[in-house]
């Protein structure tokens, strides 16, 4: 699938389930704020979103409504949810991003810093969960107000979209890992089947941004292992990123600043930041874990 600027916009309903959204993902270091806004599109005319913004390791907000009417669903502008409104600059290249909620706000520019690497139709992840779509890196520019104060925002992050119709039946878990170092970033997705043992057993993929916006670089064996505390959260992880066969491997290690879990009605999703360590080189990314709520 080759990325045009029409993908950038919601993309039109197929069929019953079906889903579109638009999620971005930041993190700075330095300020010691880190972010996620998600806002979906199902069946073409019902909007959600989802805010999860952390300051120096502890939660500084989390917003999530759903099932709000959309009458015209051709554009991001036009789909509001969660106290977000997002508006296109530019397709593929730059946007803005606004949060307004009662504990936190966020005013943002984003500037993609890489190409946007698509999901195949063919990739295992594709088949697996359903969905297709793109990932971007950008960076990430504004201010966000939390407890009466103005931070300055200067961070690194990940735009992506994704649509399709999820067989949760299907899925056992879903994981998305993302460490971005500026001028580079690696990308990691993995699906696990239903009623099946989930490690070694997933659908993965992984892509690496590579340094200067120029290209994509598919992973032929991409590795991820996690280390997980009493509940089934996150705590450390690692890529191994076999480009080619004979090597050598992208290596990464990270360590989990902050994170949360939230209970989503049918979902559970576990949200980390991490900081993250390749070669001689430090940066920031994060990690999801969604999975059926069994409570």
């Amino acid at each position: 699938m080759s990325v045009t600027p029409d993908l950038d916009a919601p993309r039109a309903a197929r069929e019953a389930g079906f889903s579109d959204a638009v999620t971005i993902a930041f993190g700075d270091a330095a300020a010691d704020v880190y972010g996620t806004v998600r806002l979906g599109l199902a069946d073409g005319n019902s909007a959600s979103g989802l805010v999860v913004l952390f300051r120096g390791g502890e939660i500084a907000t989390v917003v999530a409504e759903g099932g709000i009417p959309v009458e015209d669903g051709s554009a991001w502008e036009h789909v509001q949810a969660a106290g977000i409104d997002t508006e296109t600059i530019e397709p593929l290249r730059s946007w803005r991003l606004a949060f307004a909620g009662e504990d936190a706000s966020l005013d943002l520019e984003l500037e993609a810093t890489g190409s946007a690497c698509a999901l195949e139709d063919r990739d295992p992840v594709a088949r697996a969960g359903g969905m297709l779509g793109f990932e971007q890196p950008v960076r990430v520019r504004g201010a966000a107000h939390i407890g009466g104060e103005r931070i300055e925002i200067d961070a690194v992050g990940q735009r992506g979209r994704s649509w399709g119709s999820p067989d949760w039946s299907k899925i056992g878990r879903t994981r998305t890992v993302s460490a971005w170092f500026g001028d580079e970033a690696l990308s990691v997705a993995a699906i696990g089947a239903a009623g099946g043992e989930e490690h070694g057993r997933e659908a993965i993929s992984a892509t690496i941004f590579e340094s200067g916006g120029e290209g994509c670089v598919r992973v032929a064996d991409p590795r991820l292992s996690t280390t997980f505390d009493g509940e089934g959260r996150q705590r450390r992880a690692a890529m191994e990123l076999w480009i080619t066969d004979d090597g050598p491997p992208r290596r990464a290690t990270g360590d989990v600043v902050c994170g949360t879990t939230l209970d989503l009605g049918r979902l559970r999703l576990d949200t980390a930041f991490l900081s993250w360590r390749m070669d001689d080189r430090t940066g920031v990314g994060r990690y999801d874990i969604l999975r059926l709520n069994d409570a």
